[in-house]
Parts: structure tokens; sequence; C-alpha cells
């Protein structure tokens, strides 16, 4: 029974499935309640269609910023019921206030209520579906893996870390050019069995040279048999959203458009006009609520309020960065240390404005200046620089484009106080300059938004 049901589902393909029926069961909620309950509030006819599509596309804004299409949140019913609560309330609230498309507030209050319940019944209702049907064995996606027998379990554990719906079901080992079998499975025997739709063959092999003419013609026939075959670094990259660098090193220049990234100039252009912008109105907005800072900074930090330190910017070149102290005074008389979490020598006011990320404010003066952009890697110190530049490898590629106030790494992972964690950042800093476009931009500034109302900064 469960092979008739086996199907493959990738992972964009659970995204558009989880938006399109989150729309679906709020409006379907909405139409039960408005025609067979005193709900007159909100009905779906044809008079406020615009109405609706205002609706959704709130519904849709905020599901991303509280991370109802993270699937590795949407697999967790607690996290699920946590973010459709608070996508649900804002969703309603940004509504309310919208002028002209939004009904007027009804007399009756409790027509707002009716509206919270049907939004949030109808997504806890379609979310506890997905979790318990489209998440299971039949729906997974199962990898053969093709590789080098001593990588096969590091392999295996970053593909299934990478995303909760995959597995890694079978394996096949190339060892010295020649093809060996596991599980008992005979590689040629596939070409006369039938297709299972959701499998998938992924080639992990840094040495092309493993790569067999025999090898290479099974692959093609798996191929015509309707099987998807696919190289592990791009796959990799598609689930975690990360560079591999462990697994390109030899052929990183010919895996790395680098000219690419620095030859857009409409994106460029409208990437510093985003900047000066948001820096400007950032700026505005922080100034009402800097006498108030400088009090619990007085009671809290007792020290000055700003301080400045060296980092390196575009191209390696050294520039001041402006900051919010968070840290007590002398923080470093032994040296410089990285930033570690529950770190010691943070003060408690400090703490506090990294979980908000109060204190990259004054950053916004480096963005104006053209030292920094609004979204791009962390610059880091020069003295840590140098060690990662020794340990890592092409750590020098994060200085291809100006730093930024948040990145792509800050909203996916947390501060790297390990030589292991700092390469997790650096594959989703190499991620964000590979891929670098208005539409990661956006999603960004909509995480990071995520990260500042759940106070997740570090």
């Amino acid at each position: 029974m469960s092979k008739k049901w086996e199907l493959k589902f990738e992972i964009s393909e659970r995204k558009v499935l989880l938006r399109v029926l989150d729309v679906l069961s709020v409006l379907t909620f909405i139409y039960v309640l408005s025609n067979f309950f005193e709900f007159y509030y909100f009905k779906i006819a044809e008079d406020n269609y615009f109405s609706l599509v205002i609706l959704a596309a709130y519904l849709l804004l905020f599901g991303s910023i509280f991370n109802l299409y993270r699937l590795q949140e949407a697999v967790n019913f607690l996290k699920t019921i946590r973010n459709i609560f608070f996508t649900t309330v804002a969703t309603i609230l940004i509504y309310l206030l919208t002028p002209v498309f939004a009904p007027s507030l009804p007399d009756n209050r409790l027509q707002i209520i009716y509206l919270f319940l049907s939004m949030f019944i109808g997504l806890l209702l379609w979310r506890s579906i997905y979790i318990s049907f489209f998440t299971n064995y039949n729906f997974s996606n199962k990898i053969i893996l093709i590789c080098n027998k001593d990588d096969f379990e590091t392999l295996k554990s970053d593909l299934e870390a990478a995303s909760p719906h995959i597995e890694v079901s079978q394996a096949y080992f190339i060892n010295d050019a020649n093809i060996a079998y596991d599980y008992q499975l005979d590689f040629k025997n596939l070409m006369y069995t039938k297709k299972k739709s959701n499998h998938e063959f992924v080639v992990a092999c840094p040495n092309s040279s493993t790569i067999t003419i025999e090898l290479n013609n099974l692959l093609i026939k798996l191929i015509e048999k309707g099987y998807s075959v696919r190289e592990y670094t791009h796959v990799f990259e598609d689930l975690s959203y990360r560079v591999p660098v462990h697994m390109v090193e030899k052929d990183f220049y010919k895996y790395f458009p680098f000219s690419r990234n620095n030859s857009n100039q409409l994106y460029q252009f409208f990437n510093r006009l985003l900047d000066i912008i948001v820096a400007f109105i950032g700026i505005i907005l922080f100034i009402p609520f800097l006498i108030m800072v400088y009090l619990l900074n007085f009671i809290g930090n007792k020290g000055s309020l700003f301080y400045t330190q060296t980092r390196v910017g575009k191209f390696g070149k050294n520039f001041k960065i402006y900051k919010l102290r968070t840290m007590v005074s002398n923080a470093e008389k032994d040296g410089a240390m990285f930033a570690q979490k529950n770190d010691v020598r943070v003060t408690p006011f400090g703490k506090y404005l990294r979980q908000i990320r109060f204190d990259e404010i004054p950053q916004l003066i480096n963005v104006l200046k053209n030292e920094m952009s609004i979204i791009g890697p962390r610059p880091e110190r020069p003295e840590f620089v140098k060690q990662l530049n020794d340990l890592m490898p092409f750590y020098e590629t994060r200085h291809m484009i100006k730093p930024g106030l948040t990145g792509w790494a800050q909203v996916n992972y947390n501060y790297g106080t390990t030589f292991d964690e700092s390469l997790i950042k650096l594959q989703y800093d190499l991620y964000y300059i590979k891929n670098r476009n208005i539409f990661l931009d956006a999603s960004i500034l909509l995480k990071t938004l995520s990260t500042v109302i759940f106070m997740k900064g570090q």
C-alpha cells in the first residue's frame, strides 16, 4: 500500500503548496462562516474581490515574516501553532487599518473575533493535515547517493539535515574508479525495473576522474528511464541555501561566477537607492529613541553609548564601524576575542540591544557613507580575517561586495564561535554573493523582521 502512494514533492513545490493551501483554507472558512453563521463583516462576493486579494497578500507577507514557509518549522506542530497565531494577528491588524480596501470597522466587535477564528482555525486544520500526511515516509524525497564510501556518512547527514523531507535511502560507492555495490542492490538491474517516482540519484564525486565511461553510460540510461540525476553540490545548495565549499575546492573558480555578481548595473543602482532610503528612514526613526537608549545605557551599561571598531570592507579595505556599546568597558583587555553565545562580557542591557539588533542601528551612518550596504556579509575585524583566511578556503570571497547591516548568514545562523560554525556562515555568505538579486534581498529583509520580533539576535 505504501508503494502505491509514493509521491515526490520538490522543495519549491512544497512551498508553493503551503502558500496556495494557506490562502484557500482561510477563504474557505470565511465563506462557510459568512454563509452559515452570523458573520457579515467580511463576505466573499464579486464586489469585494480586491479586498480578498489584499487579505491574501497580507497573509502571505506575514506568513513569510513569521516563518510559516520555513520547511524546518512547518513540520513542527508547536512552532506551527505559534507562527500561525502571530501571522493571523498581524494580518488582521494591518488589514483592519488599511484604508479604502478594508471594510469599515463593524459595530459588533465580535465580528473581528470571528474573522480571527476563521483564519486561525482554517490555517491550523490545513497545517495539521500537512504535518500528519505530507511529511510522512510516502511523501519524502528518496535520494540514492553515488559517492566515495568514506564520504557517505558525511554527505548523508548533510543532506538530511538540510531538509526534513529528504531521506538518503540507498547508496552506490565509487572506489578507485570501480563501482561497488551496497545494500544488496544491483545498479544495472534498475534499467529493467519499474521507475519509482520519488527517487532521485545524486552524484557526489569531487574528483571527476572517478566518473568512468561505464558509470556515465549508466547515468544516461537512468535519465532515459525517467529518473532525476543531479550533482551533489547543486542539490545541497538548493536544499540548504549554502555553497558547499568543501565539495568544490578544486573547481571553485569554475563553480562560482565571480564576474556576474558585479556587472549588473541596474541591480546595483536600485540596491544603492534602497540603501539610502532605508538608512535615512532608519536614522529618523531612531532619533526619538536616542534619549531613552542613552538613559538606559547610563543605568545598565555604565559607560559610553557609542563606540567604533575597525572592520574589513569591500575589496579588503578597512573602515570604522559605528555601534551601540553592548559589552562592559575594557572587554578585550586581553586581546581580540570572538563574540560567543551567552558571552559574559555582554551587559544585561547590551544583551537586550543585541536580541532586537538595535545595537547595529548606528551602522546606517556607514551605509550613507557607502562603506556598507543594508544587505551583505557582516564585516569582520582584521585580526579575525587573517586567521580565517588561513583556515578557510575562499574566505576572501566575502570581500567582493560591500558588507551589510544584515545578511543571509545572519537570518539563517547565529554567531560563529568555532571554526566549523564560521565555515557554515561562510557558506551562507557565498550563497548570497553567488545568487543575490532583488527577491533574495526582500527575503532577507523579511527574515530580519522575524529575527527582531522574536528577539533571535545574539
